[in-house]
């Protein structure tokens, strides 16, 4: 398996986008989304949703997320979490 910090921003973005459309795309009831969709707008994710997501990140990426990176500019669309949890794993290593 490649290691976590090589992982181009399009290898993140594919993670991403299978666990957010395993966990909470039928939830939603949408089929797809953009990358640039707001998760919360569209109601993608809800608040509990954001706790799974900062799990799911933390565990699979082997990065800490601290209470003041959790703002919507992080994490609230296919794009800002591909960028953050990619600048994450830049600065990690």
């Amino acid at each position: 398996m490649q290691e976590i910090n090589q992982h181009s921003k399009e290898d993140i973005k594919q993670i991403m986008r299978e666990f957010i459309v395993e966990n909470f795309l039928s939830t939603a009831g949408m089929d797809t989304f953009e990358d640039t969709d707001s998760f919360m707008e569209k109601g993608i994710i809800d608040s509990t949703g954001v706790l799974e997501l900062l799990e799911f990140v933390e565990e699979r990426f082997k990065i800490k997320i601290e209470d003041e990176e959790v703002i919507p500019d992080n994490l609230d669309s296919l794009n800002s979490v591909t960028f953050f949890i990619k600048s994450k794993v830049e600065n990690a290593s």
